[in-house]
Parts: structure tokens; sequence; C-alpha cells
């Protein structure tokens, strides 16, 4: 799986569970600071990446992820 294609999933996955527009999911935006994740959203987006790419990601390396541009870097160690 390239890049380019966990980055379209991971926008998918942000913009279901943060009821937000696919379109604001730029890869340098901060999943709080940009797109309004609370933090038992943060807990969400995790599970979602996990249910999405059918993988296990470590809790504490997922939860440090703040963009989604480092989101797709840390899945792509998985995927």
């Amino acid at each position: 799986m390239n890049r380019e294609e966990i980055l379209r999933r991971v926008r998918k996955v942000t913009a279901t569970i943060l009821n937000i527009d696919e379109t604001e999911c730029a890869e340098n935006k901060s999943f709080t600071a940009d797109l309004g994740a609370e933090s038992i959203q943060s807990v969400e987006l995790m599970a979602g990446f996990n249910a999405e790419f059918d993988i296990e990601m470590d809790e504490e390396g997922a939860l440090s992820c703040q963009t989604i541009g480092s989101a797709v870097d840390f899945i792509a160690k998985y995927v």
C-alpha cells in the first residue's frame, strides 16, 4: 500500500470520526489544534485507524501523532 492510499484512508476515517469534511484533512493539520479533536476522539481515531487498516498500533506511539501526515507515516510502518 502506497502513502497516497494510506493518506486517503486516514482522511476518510478522520473526517468520519470528527464529523468534518475530508477536504479539511490536509497533511499538515493538527488533530487537536486545527481539526478540533478532543482527547476521547484521539482514542476513537486510533481505534478507527486500527479497524480501517486491520492493524494493532502501539497505543502510546499512535496517540503521539499530532498531524494527519504524522499519522500516515506512523501507519505506514504497520502496513
